[in-house]
């Protein structure tokens, strides 16, 4: 992993859909300047594990992570804007999660977070993590070693440990 506890979160652009359903792009480190931020990564919208165990986790925790100071919470991964805005639809993320699409890797692989997934035609994606950013350094980060493994990385094992 190229970054660590205590490094600055890198500067890298994602895009989200607005309210208009009009993509836009934007700096990460604009969405965790002031206060706490959670950022969670995973290997794609609608599969398996994400869908099932991850993305559910932060929407049911969502409460909790505020009594824990946190701010804004993003959920990050290699897919297009599209993609994220309708996997969130259809997970009732509402304004408690904003879905952000790192369809070019940029963000991840400044991470060194890029696992190769194209065995099972997913291609370069991103590993399963959970980070906390505060004013843009990197408090804690909780990687898996295996993308089909939510343990640490799951909103309720996270939060307990912040």
């Amino acid at each position: 992993m190229k970054v660590k506890i205590g490094d600055d979160l890198p500067s890298a652009l994602v895009f989200f859909l607005d309210n208009s359903n009009l993509v836009q792009k934007k700096d990460i480190r604009d969405f965790t300047v002031s206060g706490k931020t959670i950022i969670f990564g995973l290997p794609g919208a609608f599969t398996s594990v994400c869908s099932a165990k991850h993305l559910p986790g932060f929407i049911k925790s969502y409460e909790n992570a505020l009594k824990k100071g946190v701010q804004n919470i993003l959920c990050l991964s290699v897919n297009d804007p599209f993609v994220m805005k309708a996997w969130g639809d259809k997970n009732n993320v509402g304004n408690k999660i904003l879905m952000l699409g790192d369809p070019f890797c940029q963000f991840t692989k400044l991470m060194g977070l890029e696992t190769d997934k194209s065995a099972k035609g997913l291609g370069i994606r991103s590993s399963r993590y959970t980070m906390l950013v505060d004013e843009g350094k990197i408090k804690k980060i909780s990687v898996e070693e295996d993308t089909g493994q939510c343990e640490i990385s799951s909103a309720e094992k996270f939060l307990e440990d912040i």
